[in-house]
């Protein structure tokens, strides 16, 4: 089995280029297959009246100041572009309107990502399911009925997908997971699940998404859990990612084949402390 990892940096570069380098670097070091921004278009994502509400942090003191200084320009989005592929690691950023998605279109991305909250959005997923690109789908939030929903478009569409069971809270609690969605998802639509986690422990959850099927993991990733920002604490500081990734990764292997028989290294055992007696 094949598992395709993604370190979701999503907003926790806080507006610096230099941040976000070194969150890629650490992903890419640890043996991770992508990593995944956000991309917003503040004035279509946000009312006025929201965007002029007051918010205090590092950028100003309204909402506005605050979600600006969180979206990356278009050279900064090719300043990823250009790191990402110098480094041979894939990128890319989850839309939260259309047009940030057509903004994206222009890196030729090698998936596209839908995150939970947008699958009430239906002309945004047109838009998505239109580019016929391999899609992960974030389920959190959502009933079956809304997955039936989005699935009939993608596959109308022609659009490739796969499901990642989530839980939407922030962070969340490890008993709350429900993992045993993994293989029901997959048994319901016939295709490829993955899991999507926002938990504050390390590896317990996602080695058990993996060992139930999923063959995909996104999780949020840090320089430090207690930076500024709401996703913050329930992401996987840089430190931890390489024992992340060689324990989720040693999951397939640790399952085998399901074939019972007698190992080379079990024969030379056998041969040595097997007794036979016949009956």
């Amino acid at each position: 089995m094949s598992l395709y990892l993604i370190a979701e940096i999503g907003i926790n570069h806080n507006g610096d280029i230099e941040i976000a380098k070194k969150l890629i670097d650490a992903a890419h070091k640890a043996g991770f297959d992508a990593v995944k921004f956000q991309k917003r278009a503040i004035d279509k994502v946000y009312s006025r009246e929201f965007l002029d509400s007051p918010r205090e942090s590092p950028w100003g003191k309204t909402q506005r100041d605050q979600k600006e200084g969180l979206e990356f320009s278009l050279e900064e989005y090719r300043e990823i572009d250009r790191y990402c592929k110098g480094l041979g690691i894939a990128w890319s950023a989850s839309a939260w309107d259309i047009d940030s998605q057509r903004f994206l279109q222009q890196f030729d991305l090698p998936f596209n990502k839908v995150a939970s909250a947008m699958l009430g959005h239906w002309p945004l997923l047109r838009e998505i399911a239109s580019e016929r690109r391999k899609t992960y789908i974030s389920t959190g939030m959502s009933t079956l009925e809304d997955i039936d929903k989005v699935i009939e478009l993608f596959e109308k569409a022609g659009c490739s997908y796969e499901l990642m069971h989530c839980n939407s809270t922030y962070p969340m609690q490890e008993s709350d997971a429900n993992l045993l969605c993994i293989p029901m998802l997959r048994r319901r639509y016939g295709c490829d699940v993955g899991y999507s986690g926002h938990e504050t422990s390390l590896i317990k959850v996602c080695v058990t998404a993996v060992a139930l099927g999923a063959t995909s993991l996104e999780r949020h990733i840090t320089l430090d859990r207690a930076m500024y920002g709401s996703d913050q604490a329930a992401s996987i500081s840089t430190h931890a990612l390489d024992d992340f990734v060689e324990s989720v990764r040693a999951v397939p292997g640790i399952l085998g084949t399901g074939i019972k028989e007698i190992t080379p290294a079990e024969q030379a055992v056998r041969k040595k402390l097997r007794v036979d007696v016949a009956g």
